[in-house]
């Protein structure tokens, strides 16, 4: 049984006393495949390095995460476009929009989210998206790209079944990770109405531990538990929700 995580944050602060031995435990949990999203400039030495320790696992994406735009995106943007020409990824990600903490960079944000989006459909890589508080203003940017190749995923998805219909209709997969285990997490009531075709596992570890370990640090080796979950939610075994959604990450990532 091979399980895929599809976004998680391997290279975080929160695993520098024992980034080895947490590695150790997601491969030893059936954890083969690994997909990293960036933040910003200061986390590509650690990004790159994680590649170089385990190039068989780790697959890394570019971009500029939407609450690290600021005064300086720009320089931040022309980095991302720097280290597409230079490096090998396999999407461009994580980009949206995030409205939760602040809205005074949102304009900016958009612009960042457009032009990412632009680069990835130039180099046709797919994107991974964030979306907090701001599901109007990520939608209006999809819609204005409709019919166009963009794909990939929308990450940690914890919108309304309404929301993830329309997240599906614009070629967007839906991550799910440990908010599906929680009880007020909600999307695992309607989740079985969309196609397991269209469904990838995440943690985005170190955040968002899945029950038993919420509230504490998340790492890979728990998408176990979120595999577990959708077995339940859509009544199959779990090798299948490994096998399916494994599956559909190679269809999305290319590897």
């Amino acid at each position: 049984m091979i399980l895929t995580d599809t976004h998680t944050h391997l290279y975080s602060e929160a695993f520098d006393e024992d980034r080895k031995e947490m590695m150790q435990r997601a491969i030893d949990a059936g954890v083969e495949r690994f997909f990293v999203p960036a933040i910003d400039s200061t986390y590509t030495p650690a990004m790159l390095k994680l590649k170089k320790d385990y190039p068989s696992y780790v697959h890394l994406m570019a971009g500029l995460h939407p609450t690290h735009v600021k005064e300086n995106y720009l320089e931040e943007l022309a980095h991302v476009h720097e280290m597409l020409d230079k490096e090998q990824f396999v999407a461009i990600g994580e980009i949206g929009v995030d409205l939760y903490w602040s809205d005074e960079f949102k304009s900016q944000q958009i612009e960042a989210f457009k032009t990412q989006i632009d680069w990835s459909i130039k180099r046709e890589l797919p994107i991974a998206i964030h979306c907090r508080d701001a599901f109007d203003e990520v939608f209006e940017v999809l819609e204005s790209y409709r019919g166009t190749s963009l794909n990939g995923i929308f990450h940690c998805f914890t919108g309304s079944l309404k929301q993830a219909q329309l997240a599906v209709d614009l070629n967007m997969s839906l991550g799910i990770g440990g908010v599906a285990t929680f009880k007020n997490g909600k999307i695992d009531k309607f989740l079985s109405e969309i196609d397991l075709k269209h469904i990838v596992l995440e943690t985005d570890a170190p955040y968002l531990a899945p029950v038993p370990y919420r509230g504490k640090r998340n790492e890979s080796a728990y998408i176990a538990l979120v595999a577990q979950k959708l077995a339940e939610v859509y009544d199959t075994g779990i090798e299948h929700i490994a096998e399916v959604t494994t599956l559909n990450s190679t269809k999305i990532f290319g590897v």
